[in-house]
């Protein structure tokens, strides 16, 4: 009997163990005949675009209610209508109505701009990536923006409206009448991450809207944009400024088109703050150094006031004063930066005067190295940040790529494609 009670409690204390070494080990264990299945993979997020435009990339419509107009060619009245980028407007006689209805006036009390009286202005399509894919609305060619790298999103699985935005903006003013466009950024960026499974967004910037979400970004706290940005691409930032908008008080520019006036446009151009905003920056032109000269005299970085007096548009100047804390503050944006820009094309650099009388003259252009329209030191202005922030940059120069044409070239497109497949 005792022997049989020992058998019995050596089986059950047995049984006992190799239950609790685990039920992998018990003959009826349902855990050890059907092993959990591994959880399946998270399907990586596509990071959202928003598009930022530079300097007349935005589409802009006007309505027109106005007492008189400069020629009689040019109506009072107008329900809204498209004021940019219609090419039809820019020929002559047309072009002299068009200046009206899209020039600025400076308010020496308030430090801003406004219309034209009569005017209205607004710019269309606020988050729609059609409006900077075409400047153009009736889609001419030549009004093809970013409309070949939201292709290659699309090719990649990317939905204009759910993953793909744009960010229109009043290209004419400068950040300090921009404060709504901050504003209404700050808010798009939150809804497309929460529209898009909380998944960081990524800003692909040319010219000068490279350096307006460089402002946007600078006001934002790292706990933002560590959770909000995913990264920056910028395609030919003017992120220094240019010489470009010294040239532009001086003469005009005739938009790279032998059918336009420089001259006629220069009165459009010279009203905009923006072109202010753009002109050279002190960080990366030293004081010394001439951006204009005469038979009698140079003018140097720090005598550029001197300039706006002799030119005779002393606007230019207070415009300069307004946007200067802007131009002054090159913190870093702190989020992963792409930094591509043209380069090796000839950009002017100078201004030359065959007159000591520079008012109302055509001076000869002293060409430099940029894409064009962006000085060389501006477009690689992005490296002074390398050392500065933690966050990732990366520079790529190609050689011989202008200004707009970064937009369309190959190598970038491929660029995008590959930086946008990363997680």
């Amino acid at each position: 009997m005792q022997l049989k009670g020992t058998s019995i409690l050596f089986a059950l204390l047995l049984l006992t163990a190799l239950f609790s070494v685990g039920n992998c080990f018990w003959p009826f264990s349902k855990r050890g005949r059907h092993p959990p299945k591994p959880a399946p993979p998270k399907e990586p997020q596509l990071s959202p675009v928003i598009f930022v435009p530079g300097d007349g990339g935005s589409q802009m419509e006007a309505r027109l209610n106005k007492s008189g107009t400069p020629y009689f060619i040019c109506e009072k009245t107008h329900d809204w209508y498209n004021l940019w980028l219609d090419l039809e407007q820019l020929v002559i006689p047309m072009v002299y109505c068009w200046i009206d209805n899209v020039k600025l006036y400076y308010d020496k009390v308030t430090r801003t701009t406004h219309n034209t009286p009569g005017v209205e202005t607004r710019v269309p399509g606020w988050g729609d990536p059609s409006v900077v894919e075409w400047i153009d609305p009736t889609k001419n060619k030549a009004g093809a923006y970013f409309k070949d790298i939201a292709n290659v999103l699309v090719d990649l699985g990317y939905e204009r409206h759910k993953n793909i935005h744009g960010a229109p903006y009043d290209f004419r003013r400068a950040p300090n009448e921009n404060q709504q466009f901050f504003i209404d950024m700050k808010q798009l960026v939150e809804d497309t991450y929460e529209a898009n499974n909380q998944t960081p967004v990524t800003f692909i910037t040319h010219s000068m809207g490279s350096p307006m979400t460089l402002v946007f970004l600078q006001e934002q706290t790292l706990e933002w944009k560590s959770q909000y940005v995913r990264r920056q691409i910028s395609l030919a930032g003017a992120w220094a400024g240019s010489m470009k908008a010294v040239k532009v008080f001086a003469m005009g520019d005739d938009l790279d088109s032998f059918a336009l006036s420089a001259k006629i446009l220069r009165e459009e151009q010279i009203s905009h703050p923006s072109s202010a905003w753009l002109l050279p920056s002190p960080l990366f032109w030293k004081p010394s150094e001439v951006l204009a000269s005469t038979p009698s005299r140079n003018y140097t970085m720090a005598q550029l006031e001197q300039f706006f007096n002799d030119i005779d548009y002393r606007t230019g100047w207070e415009m300069r004063k307004d946007t200067m804390r802007y131009t002054q503050n090159f913190s870093p944006p702190d989020v992963e930066l792409h930094c591509l820009y043209g380069d090796g094309v000839s950009t002017v650099e100078r201004l030359q005067y065959k007159k000591d009388t520079i008012a109302g003259e055509t001076p000869k252009l002293i060409m430099g190295l940029g894409d064009g329209t962006v000085n060389q030191r501006s477009l690689r202005a992005c490296q002074h940040w390398t050392g500065y922030t933690d966050s990732h940059i990366t520079t790529l120069a190609l050689q011989g790529v202008d200004h707009l044409g970064i937009l369309a070239n190959q190598d970038v497109l491929q660029y995008v494609r590959t930086v946008m497949q990363q997680p």
